[in-house]
């Protein structure tokens, strides 16, 4: 445990941070409401357990489920990762908040969450936020809380650090434009890779109404409004019994409508909704559906070239690849001071930076083995040449290509 983690606790006696004391008694806002951390905890958690199981042993550091470590710009970020409320008028088959659901409801005001984050903030937990929430009435009256949180957080405490918003699935035009204006990064999540598979588990949510969602999005970031960067949508993968290809069909329209990432999420049971009894979705068959999607969107592979089996998945004991790879046996080796960038692009083991380091290489001159020293060529050797000589050993080219 961190000295920060040691210094940081959640219960009764209120929020204890290092050099702060005990907030209990001296914030008013905090001693008139000393269930805030409580709710702040089961909130972070349920943010988790929208489409994954409830944990099943209890965390010595309970604040920790609020704390999300986002990668970017090198390192990982941690987000304040919380739910405005999980009270939710809906019915997704698969999720801990649904309504019906046996499990206590718990709901902030956006002054109560930001007054919760910018605690943390301060005692240096987390860098940024990520807020969310279930449905409990309009979508749009939650759209306008979050907005509002926002607007609290950007306006009346100037904080001016990350912020993830997600858009609410019926939420009205002018609230998605007010999110892009005030948030780094906005997101809808489509949940299923089409309309039917969609309604099979979220009955009351309209695919082709978030697809345009996701348009209206896209249109605003280009007439750069505001703050947004980017978008991004999450799939619960399994819940549906969908194939990867549904998915892999789908992604080229996501990508041309400009997300930047599209997140999978294995599906897990939760207890006390109708999908408790369904067998988990492979967290092997979540990463081969992200190295698709990056192949897609970074490396100029089309959904018809991936290999797929018999039912539409993508093979679990090779990645996407190195799958493609031992299919083409014709296309390698690559001689690497003559292919194309999009050919380097198809060799296992090299990837968008790689690339660009042979490149510049060869801008000097022809390259030599020895040129090549330095770069990550252990999965690579056995597809490539080097002056028309063969980099790998024959012995593992002849076990993979025959």
């Amino acid at each position: 445990m961190s000295s920060r983690e040691a210094s940081f606790t959640s219960g009764e006696e209120g929020l204890k941070l290092k050099g702060m004391g005990t907030l209990k008694g001296r914030a008013p806002a905090f001693h008139r409401r000393p269930d805030l951390w409580r709710r702040v905890e089961e909130l972070g958690r349920a943010a988790g357990e929208e489409v994954s199981a409830l944990h099943e042993e209890p965390d010595p550091l309970p604040f920790r489920c609020w704390i999300y470590p986002a990668k970017g710009r090198g390192r990982a970020i941690p987000l304040f990762k919380v739910l405005l409320s999980n009270a939710c008028k809906g019915h997704c088959l698969y999720c801990a908040n649904r309504s019906g659901r046996d499990c206590p409801r718990w709901s902030l005001s956006p002054e109560e969450l930001v007054q919760a984050f910018l605690r943390a903030q301060r005692a240096g937990l987390v860098e940024g936020l990520f807020l969310s929430s279930s449905i409990p009435e309009d979508p749009s009256r939650t759209m306008q809380q979050l907005v509002e949180a926002a607007e609290l957080l950007r306006f009346k405490y100037g904080f001016q650090g990350y912020l993830h918003l997600k858009i609410m699935p019926g939420a009205s035009e002018d609230l998605i434009e007010r999110t892009v204006e005030l948030a780094d990064r906005v997101s809808v999540n489509l949940e299923a890779p089409g309309p039917e598979r969609l309604k099979g588990i979220c009955p009351e949510k309209d695919f082709s109404g978030m697809l345009r969602q996701i348009e209206a999005v896209s249109r605003f970031l280009e007439e750069g409004l505001g703050r947004a960067r980017g978008q991004t949508t999450q799939f619960v993968v399994g819940a549906a019994g969908e194939a990867d290809r549904e998915f892999l069909e789908l992604l080229p329209r996501l990508h041309q409508m400009g997300l930047k990432r599209c997140y999978f999420e294995a599906f897990r049971p939760v207890p006390g909704t109708p999908l408790e009894g369904h067998e988990p979705a492979s967290r092997l068959r979540q990463r081969r559906l992200y190295q698709a999607e990056f192949l897609l969107r970074e490396y100029g592979f089309r959904p018809e070239e991936l290999v797929l089996d018999e039912e539409g998945n993508l093979p679990q004991d090779l990645d996407p690849k190195l799958a493609w790879a031992m299919r083409h046996p014709e296309f390698f080796p690559v001689e690497v001071n003559r292919a194309e960038p999009e050919e380097l692009l198809r060799v296992p083991g090299f990837g968008p930076r790689t690339v660009s380091k042979i490149l510049h290489l060869r801008s000097r001159g022809k390259l030599r083995r020895e040129d090549l020293k330095g770069l990550p060529l252990k999965r690579a050797a056995p597809f490539i040449m080097v002056d028309g000589k063969t980099y790998g050993s024959p012995l593992v080219q002849t076990h993979l290509f025959g």
